[in-house]
């Protein structure tokens, strides 16, 4: 990750169905990627039974790089938890969503000596404690079982696991949700976006 930043080119890295960090650079030698289940994908993600063989594509236009999934997918193609419709420009820190497989894109060289707000997601926040910290692995728990199917835990689950009352634990996912920006999300829709950006930034980890 550090040899991709300092290169200061856009690439994309995501978790494989075996939990390995994959990088794909998208340098000046490309103009096109493909996103898709099929092996001959430049970008294949042959683990998630969501994604379609042919799934969205990624296009260089000069500097910039943009994403379209026109119909291409049976799922959808979302970034930033926002159906893509037509080109969708991308930036530093955007996340890309295929079927149940999230992927980070990075432009180092645009990125300047600030963040932008959704790569703001992509690391804890210094003052995240150690009991909202478990709680979010807690969350993310059962997504790190690779079946397929993400279904984050529920709030019994989580306090059962921590041996705390559901309350607290409501408590935490609310402070968690302001944290990573999700707090304006329908209700359904924020444990779910809340565990793609944790786990699509590499933020827990599974087993050993």
């Amino acid at each position: 990750m550090r040899e991709a930043e300092e290169a200061g080119k856009p690439f994309l890295v995501f978790r494989d169905g075996n939990g390995v960090q994959r990088i794909v650079a998208l340098g000046p030698g490309r103009a096109v990627a493909v996103l898709g289940r099929s092996e001959a994908s430049d970008v294949p993600i042959d683990w998630d039974d969501r994604v379609s063989r042919t799934h969205a594509k990624l296009e260089r236009i000069g500097s910039e790089w943009s994403i379209e999934d026109d119909g291409l997918s049976r799922n959808g193609t979302y970034v930033n938890e926002e159906r893509v419709r037509g080109p969708r420009r991308l930036r530093d820190g955007d996340i890309v969503r295929a079927g149940h497989t999230t992927l980070v894109f990075r432009a180092p060289a645009s990125g300047g000596s600030s963040l932008t707000a959704p790569e703001s997601r992509l690391a804890p926040p210094p003052a995240l404690s150690d009991a909202q910290r478990r709680v979010l692995d807690a969350l993310c728990r059962p997504c790190l079982d690779q079946t397929g199917l993400m279904s984050p835990a529920t709030n019994e689950q989580i306090a059962s696991e921590l041996h705390l009352s559901i309350d607290a634990v409501k408590a935490h996912l609310r402070q968690l949700y302001r944290r990573f920006d999700v707090e304006d999300l329908p209700q359904i829709q924020k444990r779910t976006a809340l565990v793609r950006i944790a786990l699509g930034a590499g933020l827990v980890r599974g087993p050993g």
